[in-house]
């Protein structure tokens, strides 16, 4: 059997690299498709990059694993959805997390809470198959001892680029981070969105010349969550990635706040917090329980095992002669062709 990743930006790599070590395992083909040009470099030289259309129609993969909003259709292989995100809003029907864009063949579900309503999707549209198979990138959280808080405690700090909801925005969030540091026995691990303004990463960064801050440009994986304590962010989607772990969040003014988030208003308020989730109360970690068994109830590491069976099921048993023809989707697929360069007489209504 032959699988394709396919990714669109850098992201991508931490959802589709756990899911590349269970293939090889099962001693299947695997190689690459990288639409984004610079996330290209990212590419190890053990893997095998295909670098147009046609060497991967050339591959003729029984598989395509995606980490991207849609595949082209033209490629060989059914397309399965494994997202690149939790769900940020688990009620929009018509866009986001729950948009169909009529592409993919098979959708790998992380939990409940996204399983429902893709279940409901599945019954209504009839061209696709959804199974629940936890997120292939939390991978390498687990297992997580969920007690354990180490004597001298790490604090990891995310935020998002969006100067309206960004606490690395905020200066007054940022004295008391830089007070907290100096005046505090934690550790800190730093880490902006990729996106976030040059200025304000230049000033985060200059926190690294303390000796219990690590400052991370990026993250190559979700490793520096587990070794976190306690989370401090806003309204980032790293929220979940974290949480799963059955650990504190304190966030600060988040736009929707859960009931298993501390959720704080005023920078005065970041140390009581911190001291308070460190804790660990048990009202806090009920609550806490309660929303990951609705957004990733797995904890045995083993949700990319799940994802290359539901894959090897779908085509076993053949499901795609089970499922409606998808809509033609025109435009859409013309977009792609454009996007990469590739016009045959049958590429769009293939």
């Amino acid at each position: 059997m032959k699988f394709l990743l396919y990714i669109s930006y850098a992201y991508g790599f931490p959802i589709v690299r756990p899911l590349q070590a269970e293939i090889l395992k099962r001693g299947y083909k695997v190689a690459w498709y990288v639409e984004n040009e610079a996330s290209k470099k990212k590419i190890k030289a053990s893997e095998k990059l295909l670098n147009t259309a046609k060497e991967v129609l050339d591959f003729k993969p029984d598989a395509v694993l995606v980490a991207s909003n849609d595949v082209p259709h033209f490629f060989p292989g059914i397309k399965v959805q494994l997202f690149h995100g939790f769900s940020v809003n688990k009620r929009s029907k018509d866009k986001g997390h729950f948009r169909i864009r009529g592409f993919f063949d098979l959708y790998c579900t992380q939990g409940p809470s996204t399983t429902t309503y893709f279940k409901e999707l599945e019954k209504k549209h009839k061209h696709f198959k959804v199974v629940e198979t936890g997120w292939s990138k939390v991978d390498v959280l687990f297992p997580v001892n969920q007690n354990s808080v180490k004597t001298k405690p790490t604090i990891f700090i995310a935020s998002t680029f969006t100067e309206r909801l960004s606490l690395a925005h905020n200066s007054t969030v940022f004295k008391e981070i830089v007070r907290l540091i100096e005046n505090e026995d934690w550790n800190w691990i730093l880490n902006l969105h990729p996106k976030m303004d040059a200025a304000i990463v230049h000033k985060f960064q200059q926190l690294n010349s303390y000796k219990n801050v690590t400052y991370l440009p990026y993250l190559e994986d979700l490793e520096p969550l587990k070794q976190a304590d306690v989370m401090f962010t806003d309204t980032s989607s790293i929220i979940t990635e974290f949480i799963i772990q059955k650990k504190p969040v304190i966030t600060f003014n988040n736009n929707l706040p859960k009931d298993c988030f501390i959720n704080i208003t005023t920078a005065d308020d970041l140390k009581s917090s911190i001291e308070y989730a460190l804790k660990r109360p048990e009202e806090l970690m009920h609550k806490i329980e309660k929303f990951v068994l609705e957004e990733h109830p797995y904890f045995d590491g083993k949700s990319s095992e799940r994802v290359i069976d539901a894959v090897e099921n779908f085509i076993r048993k053949n499901e795609l002669k089970n499922l409606k023809v998808k809509p033609l989707n025109l435009i859409r697929k013309y977009k792609i062709c454009k996007r990469l360069n590739y016009f045959k007489f049958y590429s769009i209504v293939k």
